[in-house]
């Protein structure tokens, strides 16, 4: 099932659904979180829509925590001349960061080292379980990063995490083991991968967080990136206001954004 919340066509009101296809089909009621928390598949039977008609939105629209996780690919921790650390590095991205796949993602005005990081998204349902699979944007502010011990400026910021474009459940993928990931800038590729090159895998992280951590429906972690990011190519390039990004992991869907200067 690929859970989705969505704005029906002259509607502002979400709802939520599941992907059939090229159709979107409403729930009689609740929410995508109401979903993952209760692992009921039961398939949509409301009313259905074409997908290119809808607005899709953050399938969790601000989830209660989103982990990321630092240098889980060991050739993007070379590419900036880091070391794999022994034991996954678990930062926090804010619920505010939280965005559709289209975004918006916007520049914060003191950055002018905005990058980009395609990731594998892990969505949690019932129990601290692994519900499900969705494609992120880590985008990160590469001078904040450098310049402060914590990550949460450079990280964490409004419209930093724009993932979707739905919830892949387990029921219909039960792994996310060798699924090829790519980015790419303005239609250039920028980063090309599989999953399989994770130091560690989803549920080592699931289990590594929950050592010290309740885990509940729909928080997110978010695996790491693989090599490619803008900051490790000489010289460096970085996102500039009009750039678009689009991400892309096999299976699970894209998404694409632009980037948009601080008003």
């Amino acid at each position: 099932m690929r859970l989705v919340t969505f704005l029906p066509p002259g509607d502002d009101v979400p709802r939520a659904g599941e992907v059939r296809d090229e159709t979107v089909v409403a729930f009689d009621t609740g929410t995508v979180l109401d979903r993952l928390a209760s692992g009921d598949r039961t398939p949509a039977v409301g009313p259905d829509f074409p997908l290119d008609d809808v607005i899709l939105l953050a399938p969790v629209p601000q989830p209660r925590a989103i982990f990321g996780i630092g240098r889980n690919y060991a050739k993007h921790a070379a590419e900036l001349g880091n070391e794999v650390p022994k034991a996954p590095l678990v930062f926090m991205k804010t619920p505010g960061s939280s965005v559709p796949g289209s975004g918006p993602v916007i520049r914060p005005s003191v950055t002018e080292r905005l990058d980009y990081e395609v990731e594998l998204a892990v969505i949690i349902g019932g129990g601290g379980e692994i519900a499900g699979w969705a494609v992120a944007d880590d985008v990160s502010a590469r001078d904040l990063q450098s310049a402060e011990a914590q990550w949460t400026r450079a990280k964490g910021f409004d419209t930093s995490c724009p993932w979707g474009p739905w919830i892949t459940t387990t029921d219909e993928l039960p792994d996310a083991v060798g699924l090829r990931l790519s980015c790419y800038v303005n239609g250039e590729l920028r980063q090309d991968a599989t999953t399989a090159d994770l130091v560690v895998g989803p549920q080592q992280l699931v289990d590594f967080i929950a050592e010290a951590i309740t885990l509940e429906s729909g928080d997110l972690i978010l695996t790491g990136t693989p090599e490619g990011v803008g900051h490790g190519m000489d010289p460096p390039r970085y996102l500039e206001p009009g750039d678009v990004v689009r991400c892309e992991i096999e299976r699970l869907g894209v998404i694409e954004h632009a980037i948009s200067a601080a008003r």
